[in-house]
């Protein structure tokens, strides 16, 4: 009779400490990921950022300026061969 009131009780312990652990070890877990996944952005580089974006946004005016060059010169070379040409002589 011993063993069987030993087992009852083990199995009772058995789900009450799966009951309670279980969620509280997906507490700890998760608050843990959360603590290491984002760490927080220092003003460093927020500058830094900034100072890349400022430039990005530089390089994108001189890259589309080397583009209307480029849509002009075309535009000449194009009118250029449309010109009536001159007699040899």
């Amino acid at each position: 009779m011993n063993d069987d009131v030993l087992i009852i009780g083990s199995f009772c312990l058995t789900a009450i400490v799966l009951g309670l652990g279980v969620p509280l070890v997906r507490a700890f877990v998760r608050r843990a990921d959360r603590r290491d996944a984002l760490p927080a952005p220092d003003t460093e580089s927020q500058a830094r950022l900034a100072r890349i974006e400022q430039t990005l946004e530089a390089v994108a005016v001189e890259v589309e300026r080397i583009s209307e060059g480029q849509r002009f010169v075309t535009k000449l070379l194009a009118a250029r061969d449309d010109a009536p040409k001159l007699p040899p002589a």
